[in-house]
């Protein structure tokens, strides 16, 4: 019996419902690509390389570093580390004096004249000197130290016959007591307690009195106390002090005073009555080379005597602080150098917590100078690719478009530009700009223009040659049939189809650009100090102890080259896939 039969009555009958479930399309079923835009499957495609990815993820991450890791740093790209170090530093001179220093009595004068003519003497080994009227004599009472006399005639012989002259009146016994002298060969004489000069003047003998006027020697003399300096620097002390030390007495005095002499090798020690040190003399001249700091005698003393013993170093004591001194000779100079508290670059500093990376050899933070570096670098790219793309597409498309004499034209012009020497000219360019000193951020951008006109030339017969094969299709032929003029069916119609390959080709040239970029950097063309780019940071490898010992230097500027580099030519190659309407979906 059939179901029918069994229904009671007032009773429904059951109806079996079939629900209908909504199946659920997955992203690569062949009804949803069917529904995809032409931009959705274009992106569904680039996704599925996973080459494509990852350089698309590298690109983020170096765009992310460059642009936005400077404005959370804590340290801008041109900025110094220093800090409180110590180091050698020249701190006084010293040499063998070769110079006569002179000392002029009181009341008298002895100008740069007077001294010419003194040497001019001194070196024909003559005694006597004049200047104009005056006449001079001079006694050597030591090797380097002369005694300057000017001579005031009062008698001359002439004939046998002593005359007085300039209206003097001769002592008596003067003609004797000069007669005695000549018959002797001596050339002076004392009457009175006066001496008397004997000189010759052509074909007469002069008989003069004498006066002091300068003192000439290569010994410098060096008062221990300050208040000293003006009794020590006198004529008459350093006569006094010459003379006891030529004749190598022990003792000498002067101004009513006793003064005890104390003979080291090389240096003369004067000891006034009270038994203190008094002066130094010597002829080795040590002198402070900032002229504010005061050099103690015992301080010389010390320097002096490890130059006459030929020491590279020597130590001394002074207020209980004991420092060493380097000495170091160049030629007949001495510079004594001391280690010095001074204020330093922190140069090739190694990596640590306040700096990730290191400071380079400007003292400068590495990883900061790395993120702006990539700015300039990245900017460089694509500027450059821009400029590339604009001038390449109007050429090609003018020539790819109207053909023939046009075509011909224009591509001899592009052979023209291929036959340029990219790097000759590139170099010749960058030494122009550092003759003519140009701002370095100026030359960035002129260099972001050499490099877009020398480069647009591929970019340029690849749209010509999309060009030729598109404006024969029938979308052209309708769009010329409805009257559209010439700049609207290239540019609007012809050239969007190109875009994709366009697209492909900018973005696997960014990466030759930025090699190109980082090429001129390294020659030291590219982008100049202070700004940065991954380039001119990696410059200093150039220096092969820079390379090998510290690699914080440019191993991450070239890693960071290396990866965005990479990372274009996988985002090109992933595009290029991706535009290709015969993959596979």
């Amino acid at each position: 019996m059939s179901d029918m039969n069994n229904i009671f009555p007032g009773q429904e009958p059951e109806v079996e419902v079939i629900e209908e479930v909504d199946e659920e399309l997955h992203l690569d079923d062949a009804r949803r690509v069917k529904s995809l835009s032409p931009g959705m499957l274009v992106f569904k495609r680039f996704i599925r390389n996973k080459l494509a990815v990852i350089g698309l993820a590298i690109l983020v991450f170096m765009f992310t570093f460059s642009f936005l890791g400077p404005l959370l740093s804590p340290h801008s790209q041109t900025q110094v580390f220093t800090g409180l170090g110590s180091m050698y530093k020249d701190y006084a001179g010293a040499i063998y004096n070769e110079e006569l220093r002179y000392t002029v009595s009181q009341d008298e004068s002895f100008t740069n004249a007077d001294r010419a003519q003194f040497l001019l003497a001194l070196g024909k080994g003559e005694e006597t000197f004049n200047v104009g009227d005056d006449i001079y004599y001079f006694t050597t009472l030591s090797d380097g130290t002369h005694r300057i006399m000017q001579l005031d005639p009062i008698a001359e012989e002439l004939l046998g016959n002593v005359n007085p002259i300039n209206g003097s009146t001769l002592p008596d016994g003067f003609v004797e007591a000069y007669e005695t002298a000549k018959d002797q060969n001596e050339d002076s004489f004392v009457l009175n307690g006066v001496i008397y000069r004997i000189t010759q003047r052509l074909k007469a003998k002069v008989i003069s009195t004498e006066h002091n006027v300068a003192f000439a020697t290569l010994k410098v003399y060096d008062p221990y106390n300050q208040e000293d300096e003006e009794t020590i620097d006198s004529f008459a002390f350093r006569l006094a002090a010459e003379e006891a030390i030529t004749e190598n007495e022990s003792t000498f005095s002067f101004n009513d005073q006793d003064y005890t002499l104390s003979y080291d090798e090389g240096q003369t020690t004067i000891i006034d009555n009270s038994g203190e040190e008094y002066a130094a003399v010597s002829n080795i001249i040590v002198n402070p080379l900032d002229q504010n700091e005061f050099l103690s005698v015992d301080y010389k003393s010390t320097i002096r005597e490890a130059i006459r013993n030929n020491e590279e170093e020597t130590i001394f004591t002074e207020n209980g602080e004991t420092v060493e001194y380097t000495i170091n000779r160049v030629n007949q100079n001495y510079y004594i150098r001391r280690e010095t508290p001074t204020e330093l670059i922190r140069q090739y500093e190694m990596p640590s917590a306040e700096h990730p990376l290191g400071l380079d050899n400007n003292g400068m933070d590495v990883m900061t100078r790395l993120m702006f570096g990539g700015r300039i670098s990245l900017l460089v790219g694509f500027v450059v690719v821009i400029i590339e793309v604009a001038i390449g597409v109007i050429i090609g498309g003018i020539s790819g478009y109207f053909g023939g004499a046009v075509d011909t034209a224009l591509m001899r012009f592009v052979d023209l530009f291929n036959s340029i020497p990219f790097y000759p000219v590139v170099i010749i360019f960058g030494s122009v700009m550092d003759t003519l000193e140009v701002d370095p951020m100026a030359r960035i951008f002129l260099l972001m223009g050499v490099l877009g006109i020398l480069g647009w030339t591929g970019v340029a017969r690849v749209v010509r040659g999309q060009i030729l094969s598109l404006r024969e299709q029938d979308f052209m032929v309708a769009a010329e049939a409805t009257g559209i003029r010439t700049s609207r069916r290239i540019f609007r119609h012809l050239v969007p189809n190109v875009m994709p390959l366009l697209i492909v080709s900018a973005t696997a040239g960014l990466g030759g650009i930025i090699i190109t970029e980082a090429t001129l950097g390294f020659l030291g063309l590219g982008v100049k100090y202070p700004l940065a780019s991954w380039g001119s940071i990696i410059n200093v490898s150039s220096d092969a102890y820079v390379m090998t010992n510290f690699w914080f230097m440019w191993i991450p500027a070239g890693l960071l080259i290396l990866l965005t580099v990479l990372g274009f030519n996988f985002v090109g190659d992933g595009l290029r896939d991706a535009f290709d309407p015969r993959m596979n979906r």
